[in-house]
């Protein structure tokens, strides 16, 4: 048996105070309990705690139940939010319960009972169609997704543990939303669904509004950021299904021939939004033929062939190229495109942010969604709750 279950605690903060509240003693916390005391001195007085629960072994783990019992004190209250019952901790994945303890504003004199104590179980198990190390499947949506180590489908992402990608020159990963064709890009360590558009929507410049080549920074804000979450967003039918999140933003170096360091330098910088663009390393990742096209020099070495192993290609509108929302390190202005049949299609070029380029919009899908289909063109995966 190689798999490995270690969902514990793993830190405990006070914050939130209201009124004469205080810490009695510091929030202390092992990895299956979590302690506090407080010291209330006048009604409405309230200090909210924050638990962080996570899942650092490599079981898909699910909460089945929370059990609250308190002592029998009417001027002391307690609330729990944040994590509730039915939620999935994926591995890699943390979530948060929070506490919040207060003298009760319906007291008018001096209580008899001046404590009372707060015991909160969190019940743990497996979960339903969750990923184990030596299974074959992924669960997307409801769905169980067989896992590939070769040709087109989904993989286990070697890059990021417990995150799992389409690859391939034409994987089923198609999903309707919008009453259009998207694609799925990968299922996210929180259970979230990253999708992009099956093409682009027009083309755009990334930002003009940064002097006499834009600028690169999508959180500044670019105008194509703006113009994505502001206008773009409310046209979207079944948006209730899209979540905020965080897409990766960092700047990537020109021509490196290292994804490790690429994607750590993308996730360094994040942004939360709704809508977005793919990162460069997600392209490259989207590619199985790793030997060729892993890396940026490589992919542009041989961008030829490359492009007949990536499913993200055939985004890239014909006789254009496509935005990434990836910046160029070495300057602030420039961003890194996705070459169309204009010159060397396939390839990854930086270009200035003034650029009208095709632009493929990317979302998260809420983790709670259940799919129906089987993700080929012609029997797209599709929301049914």
């Amino acid at each position: 048996i190689s798999s490995n279950w270690n969902v514990l605690i793993t830190d405990i903060t006070s914050g939130s105070i209201v009124g004469g509240a205080s810490n009695a003693s510091e929030p202390t916390h092992t990895n299956t309990t979590a302690t506090f005391k407080t010291n209330l001195v006048s009604p409405g007085d309230s200090i909210t705690y924050t638990i962080t629960v996570e899942n650092q072994g490599n079981i898909d783990a699910t909460l089945t139940g929370i059990d609250v019992n308190t002592g029998d004190n009417d001027a002391i209250e307690f609330e729990t939010t944040g994590i509730k019952e039915g939620d999935n901790l994926l591995q890699g994945a943390t979530d948060e319960l929070y506490v919040t303890v207060t003298y009760s504003n319906s007291v008018t004199s001096q209580p008899e009972n001046t404590s009372s104590t707060i015991t909160i179980t969190l019940n743990y198990e497996q979960a339903t169609g969750g990923s184990v190390p030596g299974g074959n499947t992924a669960n997307i949506g409801g769905q169980d997704i067989e896992l590939v180590s070769s040709g087109d489908g989904l993989y286990a992402d070697e890059y990021e543990s417990g995150r799992y990608i389409y690859r391939g020159a034409n994987p089923n990963n198609y999903i309707e939303f919008n009453d259009e064709l998207w694609r799925i890009i990968a299922k996210e360590t929180d259970g979230t669904i990253k999708i992009m558009r099956n093409d682009s929507i027009g083309n755009m410049a990334f930002d003009t509004s940064g002097g006499q080549w834009g600028l690169n920074d999508w959180d500044r804000p670019a105008e194509l950021k703006t113009y994505l979450n502001e206008e773009y967003l409310p046209t979207l039918s079944n948006s209730d299904k899209v979540v905020s999140h965080n897409f990766s933003i960092g700047a990537v170096t020109d021509n490196n021939n290292d994804l490790v360091d690429q994607i750590a330098d993308e996730n360094g910088t994040t942004w939360n939004g709704n809508v977005g663009l793919i990162t460069l390393s997600e392209y490259l990742r989207a590619n199985t033929n790793t030997e060729q096209c892993g890396t940026f020099s490589l992919n542009n070495d041989n961008y030829e062939t490359c492009l007949t192993t990536d499913w993200m290609y055939s985004a890239v509108p014909s006789g254009g190229s496509m935005w990434t929302i990836s910046p160029r390190a070495s300057d602030s202005y420039n961003g890194f495109i996705v070459n169309g049949s204009n010159y060397g299609p396939g390839s990854v070029y930086a270009a200035s942010a003034t650029n009208e380029d095709g632009v493929v919009p990317v979302l998260y899908l809420s983790s709670a969604i259940t799919l129906s289909g089987e993700g080929s063109q012609s029997n797209p995966f599709r929301i049914v709750s």
